[in-house]
């Protein structure tokens, strides 16, 4: 048989058959004398041993041994039994975080419990605005880990959708041209509308300052000036001191 030839009856490539002559798991025949390598059945039932236990998980640096010693496999299939295990723990857990994201209408991108931190397709966001909500639940998605999702759930569940929704777009909508008196409305309004979700959010340990210089830039990236100071002071005033 020639390479072609074996490498089909197994149900390989020839790439993978030399690849086997290289690592010594395959013998290699020599050459006639018109340069081709002819193969014999032993080698077809080997390549086909080899075939087997590689579909079976073992790696090609265990092979020799098994091949070789039988008795050895014993304790191999045990490993990879615990590992096969564990693999489809992780596609189940794959599948669990898939049918969350699909059931929650979430981006595949973002954890499936950030989907209640977005606005709602309602608010009229404009697309650099849109932009920073995403990016901004990405990290702090990565950055929070399980109890700061829970105490934020906890926090969002405080504000009053009615009243916030139009604030954000309202907020989406400040540039250069709005009014001093309609931006300190608006700040005034904000923050009473975030008192409850400060209120919930006591129990959330404070943002480290690589996190903290993470999320100004990405907001420096995003806001306009105007925006940014509408953040800067709804901040200072939840924080303030006797505030709340």
């Amino acid at each position: 048989m020639l390479s072609s030839e074996i490498a089909a009856l197994a149900g390989v490539t020839v790439r993978t058959v030399r690849h086997y002559h290289q690592v010594g798991l395959l013998p290699e025949p020599p050459r006639s004398s018109t340069g081709y390598r002819h193969y014999d059945i032993s080698h077809l039932v080997q390549l086909l041993r080899i075939k087997r236990l590689t579909a079976l998980g073992v790696p090609l640096s265990e092979l020799s041994a098994v091949l070789d010693v039988p008795s050895a496999a014993e304790g191999l299939l045990e490993e990879l039994d615990l590992q096969a295990a564990a693999e489809i723990d992780r596609l189940n857990a794959r599948r669990a975080r898939i049918a969350a994201l699909r059931r929650s209408g979430s981006p595949p991108d973002l954890a499936p419990e950030l989907a209640a931190w977005r606005s709602s397709p309602d608010v009229s966001l404009s697309e650099d605005m849109s932009r920073l909500e995403h990016e901004q639940l990405v990290l702090l998605g990565h950055l929070l880990g399980d109890r700061g999702h829970e105490v934020f759930t906890e926090g969002f569940a405080a504000l009053n959708a009615g009243m916030i929704a139009p604030l954000t777009a309202r907020f989406s909508a400040l540039d250069a041209e709005t009014p001093d008196a309609e931006v300190d409305a608006l700040i005034l309004e904000m923050v009473s509308a975030l008192r409850p979700v400060q209120a919930k959010l006591v129990d959330l340990p404070p943002l480290d300052d690589q996190v903290a210089a993470l999320m100004d830039e990405l907001t420096q990236r995003r806001l306009l000036p105007v925006q940014r100071r509408v953040l800067r002071e709804i901040q200072e005033q939840i924080e303030a001191p006797g505030e709340g």
